[in-house]
């Protein structure tokens, strides 16, 4: 007897029947549904997510790489799978494979997220060029100038071949590090703030990227903070004596008002209203074009002197704008300085500072003549008084020592019954008691 014949005497003949498998043999609860999915071919073409991977671990030379793959969506919106060859670290960081393996988990863990979804992948350079053209051209034209240099001079250099998935903690940490090298902690910050917004916006957009964190950052130590460059009131009164119009009434206005250079270029004959003795800040001039206040903030209202009323009359005589150059355009504020200022100041002997230097002298004199930093920074329109603060704190000492230098006087007027000592203690002198500076509230204290 044959082996086939031997099975089929022992296997009956009902279970040797075969019958194709179907759902509707299956319970509701365990049917599935029966969509199409797409496959993946040679091309890559879109496909549906794998639940669960583990990738692979390769040891290349003293460098473990993990291999993995990765739904994106392409710059013409089509899904496809991509293989990623990423550098986990070295052999000396992972010894063994299983610890190299436990690093390419943690990179896999969005990926194998439930709420994973795939999303949109590009170099930052590529990006930089959309971002470029979509945000950035409908920003004032001082922020593209600024934004543009930072990302043809630091970023673009540094890591514009790099997908935006790539430029983690770790990467921008290394960023500063270099970029410290170079550029001054204020310039540092400013380009970080470029990049923080292009990656925000990718972001927003589905690209898989991280933002810009300051806080989990470490930033150069600041140094020593030098003290701002300020006129005094005679500079400035001979600085109005020298000048010759406009520059006098521009120069005027920087100093009795404490506006910024491009306010002062940016101004109008309507923004003034001299029976109201009103002067309103709309716009600021940049570079011969016209664009939006620095802040919100700094659009307001300030009230003109009297003697400042005086200059300002000639000149609004004619609509538009109130300083122009001979083809009608705005001043740009470096040549104001180069071309008249500093001329000025080297007649004069007086060290030379830039257009800034007037409202420092304002911001002084208004702290020294008693104002609040709450009212100075109402009339610098600083978005914060904070702001103030750290600006002006040399001058906010001094009436801060005058205050305290002044309150051993105020207590003596308020408490008639105590005389004040040479150490500056009050001592009791109700009942011809003797102060004791070991028990100073005995004097409150029941008998």
């Amino acid at each position: 007897m044959s082996e086939r014949q031997e099975l089929a005497a022992i296997i009956p003949a009902p279970a040797r029947e075969f019958r194709p498998f179907e759902l509707r043999d299956l319970p509701p609860a365990c049917t599935v549904s029966t969509g199409t999915t797409e496959s993946s071919g040679p091309k890559g073409g879109s496909m549906a997510r794998r639940r669960y991977q583990k990738g692979c671990v390769i040891l290349r030379g003293d460098v473990w790489y993990g291999r993995y793959r990765e739904d994106v969506i392409g710059q013409d919106g089509k899904v496809t799978r991509v293989l990623r060859n990423t550098v986990l670290g070295s052999k000396k960081e992972y010894p063994t494979k299983r610890l190299a393996e436990r690093k390419l988990e943690l990179l896999l863990h969005r990926i194998n997220a439930p709420e994973y979804r795939p999303g949109r992948v590009a170099t930052v350079a590529e990006f930089a060029e959309r971002w470029q053209f979509e945000i950035l051209s409908r920003r004032k034209p001082s922020t593209r100038e600024a934004a543009n240099s930072h990302l043809a001079v630091h970023i673009i250099p540094f890591m514009g071949k790099q997908r935006l998935d790539a430029i983690g903690v770790e990467h921008q940490q290394a960023f500063v590090t270099k970029l410290a090298e170079s550029v001054s902690p204020k310039t540092l910050v400013n380009v970080l703030g470029t990049l923080s917004s292009m990656l925000t916006t990718a972001k927003n957009w589905g690209y898989i990227c991280e933002g810009v964190s300051l806080k989990r950052l470490a930033l150069p130590e600041r140094g020593v903070k030098r003290e701002v460059r300020c006129f005094t009131a005679n500079e400035v009164r001979r600085i109005l004596e020298a000048a010759k119009e406009p520059w006098r009434t521009m120069f005027a206005i920087a100093a009795l008002l404490g506006l910024r250079a491009g306010e002062v270029l940016g101004l109008r004959t309507e923004d003034i209203d001299l029976p109201a003795r009103t002067l309103n800040i709309t716009q600021t001039a940049w570079y011969g074009q016209i664009q939006t206040t620095k802040t919100k903030e700094s659009e307001n209202s300030l009230p003109i002197p009297d003697a400042l009323c005086e200059l300002l009359r000639p000149h609004l005589s004619k609509p538009g704008l109130l300083f122009v150059n001979k083809v009608g355009r705005p001043y740009t504020a470096e040549k104001v300085v180069q071309k008249r200022l500093w001329p000025i100041l080297e007649a004069l002997k007086i060290q030379r500072a830039g257009f800034h230097a007037f409202r420092h002298a304002h911001a002084s004199l208004l702290l020294e003549g008693g104002a609040s930093p709450k009212v100075a920074q109402r009339q610098l329109r600083h978005s914060d008084a904070r702001i103030t603060l750290g600006i002006y704190a040399h001058l906010v000492e001094d009436s801060h020592r005058e205050a305290v230098e002044s309150w051993p006087q105020t207590c003596s007027q308020l408490f008639p019954f105590q005389k004040l000592s040479r150490s500056g203690h009050s001592s009791l002198v109700a009942k011809g008691g003797e102060f004791d500076p070991h028990r100073p509230y005995q004097h409150l204290l029941p008998k």
